[in-house]
């Protein structure tokens, strides 16, 4: 069996894995050039941190990891904001090893608690059998704001 190999993306590099999650979360059509250059920004801040996992000197698999400070916990937390494994990959340790980078570097960091919201069912026992636990009493609310949106626009005013 090959192994699998994880090593953090710098800044200057993530153009590699971005065109992986591309390829999974947006149909291939890449990412506006200046969202790269937030990313880029925010990881060489320190608030993201980009993983990528190689299987035989190719990239099969990102785990992007976002850092915030939490008040609840009184110190930082850590959201797994993308993770992905070619399909080909899957069942290979990929995912796995992507989590147990993404425990490591959050251990340096102080953080002691880890989230990942999870759309996909099938992913389910996945992260169940990394030690992730299903939060009960959470849920997750959404809002989509639209650039131009009128509903978000003050309403005209008119003179008479």
């Amino acid at each position: 069996m090959s192994r699998i190999e994880v090593a953090p993306v710098p800044a200057p590099e993530l153009r590699g894995p971005l065109s992986l999650l591309e390829e999974w979360l947006r149909d291939g059509e890449p990412v506006p050039d200046d969202f790269v250059g937030e990313l880029r920004h925010s990881v060489e801040a320190g608030d993201v941190e980009v993983l990528a996992a190689y299987l035989d000197d190719r990239m099969v698999g990102v785990l992007v990891l976002a850092f915030r400070p939490n008040i609840s916990l009184g110190g930082p937390f850590a959201s797994i904001e993308d993770l992905y494994a070619r399909p080909e990959a899957r069942r290979r340790g990929v995912g796995g090893a992507l989590l147990k980078a993404a425990d490591e570097r959050c251990r340096e960091r102080g953080v002691h608690y880890v989230e990942a919201q999870v759309e996909e069912r099938e992913a389910d026992p996945f992260y169940a059998a990394s030690g992730y636990e299903r939060e009960a009493d959470v849920r997750v609310f959404s809002r989509s704001l639209v650039i131009g949106d009128r509903r978000n626009e003050k309403p005209e005013t008119r003179s008479l």
